[in-house]
């Protein structure tokens, strides 16, 4: 990837290679593609192949999902819950019927306090949701933000807040960002999630913190904090 991104070898050599995984059951190797492939998929997000590089995520994970499935199995390790979070989120969020049906059904019976989804499955499964949500959803995510004891679910929410589409919600969530149901610490992840939710949202988060730039630089008195937000 270093050298396709330098211009030395053709991106298709560098996905060629990617699709050679497929049969790959070690969690730090799948951790490596899907944060590669994120960053194809940035790239891609402003061209005419942003699709085809999602039908692609679909292709390369899907083996993998499917061989995980979505419930722990006997004698499963941390790095099993790990991958099967990390497989389940990718699949998720670039659309796979089928994680998506199953992520809905899971999200639903967690918020009528049916089934509560276990701390490894929420995220994946919040993305995926808020992803391909509508207000409805975002109104419930953050219902469920307002009612949760922990901060850890919070910031878990907060972080994944940014993955929703419409340009309305979008910035529904980064008003959110500023408000007080956000510890000022934690605003920087919400506006960090919009950013590299979508290329709507990498926009849309650009102006925001320009717009209201005077208020988060007095906030943070050029602390990490502001740095970290520059980076995101």
């Amino acid at each position: 990837l270093s050298q396709a991104r330098a211009g030395i070898i053709s991106t298709v050599e560098v996905l060629k290679v990617m699709e050679a995984f497929v049969n790959e059951p070690n969690y730090t190797v799948w951790s490596d593609l899907s944060c590669n492939l994120g960053i194809l998929s940035t790239l891609l997000s402003h061209t005419d192949f942003y699709e085809e590089i999602q039908v692609f995520v679909k292709d390369v994970f899907s083996p993998i999902g499917e061989r995980l499935g979505w419930d722990p199995k006997p004698g499963e390790g941390h790095l099993d819950a790990l991958l099967r979070g990390l497989v389940l989120g990718k699949l998720g969020k670039a659309g796979h019927k089928a994680t998506l049906e199953e992520a809905r059904r899971r999200f639903k019976d967690h918020v009528e306090g049916k089934h509560t989804l276990s701390a490894d499955l929420r995220s994946p499964v919040y993305v995926t949701i808020l992803k391909h949500g509508d207000s409805t959803t975002l109104d419930t995510m953050l219902k469920l933000h307002k009612q949760a004891d922990m901060q850890e679910e919070k910031n878990r929410i907060e972080r994944v807040l940014g993955a929703i589409s419409q340009p309305e919600l979008i910035q529904k969530v980064l008003t959110f960002a500023l408000s007080e149901e956000v510890r000022p610490q934690d605003t920087v992840s919400v506006i960090g999630g919009v950013a590299g939710g979508s290329k709507q949202g990498r926009k849309a988060a650009w102006k925001f913190v320009r717009d209201n730039w005077e208020e988060l630089y007095n906030r943070y008195q050029g602390g990490f904090l502001i740095s970290r937000l520059i980076k995101v």
